[in-house]
């Protein structure tokens, strides 16, 4: 049976391949769990008009990340922690806390898009990374500052 896919599954194909699966896993997996649809004239056409529009508004969301990373290029953020002997911070400086500065600057990043690769806990200054979308990477300098 032919089908095309309309989710990506796993040793099988991704989004819009058409595939010749067995009859049985068409109709008693794909089909139900709304992972794939027969193929036919009307589900192609129907197929090539959602990928172009998702190819259109991931362009858009590309566009609109790369010029937030332009506007975050050069910027440098202060965090002002509690600190002990040596410079050690009383817990850690967390993503969370990162996004909540920039978003003080005008920037609103969700805190699952900043990249520490490791805790920051001690004073400095860090480069840390904000993957805005697959394609598209910035870095922010903070400084870790001494309450």
């Amino acid at each position: 049976m032919k089908v095309i896919l309309l989710k990506d599954v796993d040793k099988v194909g991704a989004i819009g391949d058409e595939l010749i699966v067995k009859d049985g896993y068409a109709r008693n997996y794909l089909i139900p769990q709304k992972l794939g649809i027969e193929s036919n004239a009307g589900a192609v056409r129907v197929l090539e008009q959602k990928k172009k529009e998702r190819e259109r508004r991931e362009k858009k969301i590309k566009e609109e990340c790369l010029a937030m990373a332009e506007k975050m290029k050069g910027l440098s953020c202060t965090v002002s922690m509690e600190a002990g002997e040596n410079d050690k911070l009383f817990g850690a400086v967390t993503a969370e806390m990162i996004a909540d500065v920039l978003f003080d600057e005008g920037i609103e990043v969700d805190k699952r898009k900043i990249v520490l690769e490791e805790p920051i806990k001690a004073l400095g200054v860090y480069n840390v990374e904000i993957r805005l979308h697959p394609e598209v990477k910035s870095q922010v300098r903070i400084w870790i500052v001494k309450k």
